[in-house]
């Protein structure tokens, strides 16, 4: 079955959900383009989850996509986190912070009962899932409301893995895609490969369709993402600078300057490895530092820092994430970069 008839959209062309800077307007203008415009959740509570849906629901009555992450979460430990604040208290006192200073950050919440009974309210066409999938009564409460699911697959292991449990596409995530990896059978980053590597050997190993994502921002990436086999393709990068996007004036300012194509995967920001540009604290502390606790607790103690340096209009503190392929991020219309990617599947 070809990816539209699967998702019921025009374009085979996925809005990759980004969670921090964008909300429903970005996928609703996408839905409405043709795309599959995507919402992430895994940063919204209950109440922010159903009114993102209901607004989208008001909009279009195109399908879309509802984003969540599928991690185990860890509590938090004390230890981890005295370590952690020890490292960052030098950039606390040329803040003028107080150490013991709390400032409120987004929490990351994995996909639980309590969503499942608010996808239940809305029936969304599509469900997508980060970091494996739910348990096996989550999923199931999932595909009885007739929601297709995608998934993400960083290995050919991952996405057997989600072959067998019953996921309808397969996201085949590149190593150059921005913000989090969706890694879960391994921590190990040297087993992840670039997309144009991994996207064949994966599209060989499962019988679903397979989209491609990490890298890819004009049309040539698309016809090369399409000529190796992938049904579809999804960009994330390539929305960052759109109108409808929440990317504050900071991380598009970075995205535009002349350091904005360096990008490296960094555990900092969340305790996950996810790819943004290159900061002062990933510079300092280096990017994969084991000092930053587990996921999701990284945050919390680096919430102080990045509200007083985004004040002083610096990032040093900021997950200013982006992928390695900044070309096709421009200040413009969703629906209209909607329309000048499509040409891609046309030819």
């Amino acid at each position: 079955m070809m990816l539209t008839e699967l998702l019921g959209i025009r374009v085979p062309l996925i809005q990759a959900p980004m969670a921090g800077v964008q909300g429903s307007a970005l996928a609703i203008a996408v839905i409405k383009a043709g795309g599959l415009g995507s919402l992430p959740a895994a940063m919204l509570d209950e109440t922010g989850l159903r009114d993102e849906l209901t607004r989208i629901r008001a909009a279009t009555t195109s399908p879309y996509n509802v984003n969540f992450f599928c991690h185990q979460p860890l509590p938090a430990n004390a230890q981890q986190q005295a370590r952690w604040r020890q490292a960052l208290a030098p950039y606390y006192q040329e803040l003028g912070l107080a150490a013991d200073v709390v400032t409120r950050s987004a929490s990351r919440s994995p996909f639980g009962v309590a969503q499942a009974e608010i996808l239940a309210e809305f029936a969304p066409p599509v469900v997508s899932f980060h970091f494996g999938l739910p348990d096996e009564r989550l999923m199931a409460r999932v595909k009885e409301q007739g929601s297709r699911i995608l998934a993400s697959a960083t290995t050919v292991a991952e996405a057997r893995w989600l072959e067998a449990r019953g996921v309808d596409a397969i996201i085949a995530q590149g190593l150059e895609a921005g913000g989090h990896r969706g890694h879960f059978l391994s921590e190990d980053l040297s087993l992840q490969q670039g997309t144009f590597s991994l996207l064949p050997q994966i599209v060989e190993a499962v019988s679903l369709p397979v989209i491609a994502a990490g890298g890819i921002a004009d049309a040539k990436g698309i016809r090369a993402a399409m000529a190796l086999g992938a049904s579809g393709v999804q960009l994330g990068t390539a929305f960052l600078c759109c109108h409808e996007a929440t990317t504050s004036p900071l991380h598009r300012m970075a995205l535009r300057s002349d350091g904005g194509s360096h990008t490296a995967l960094t555990r900092l920001f969340s305790g996950r490895p996810a790819r943004g540009i290159v900061n002062r604290l990933m510079r300092e502390l280096g990017p994969l530092s084991e000092l930053a606790p587990p996921f999701p607790h990284a945050s919390s103690a680096l919430a102080p820092l990045r509200a007083a340096a985004e004040q002083l209009e610096r990032g040093d503190f900021s997950p200013l994430w982006a992928g390695q392929n900044m070309t096709g991020c421009y200040e413009m219309a969703a629906a209209d970069l909607v329309q000048q990617l499509s040409a891609a599947f046309r030819d």
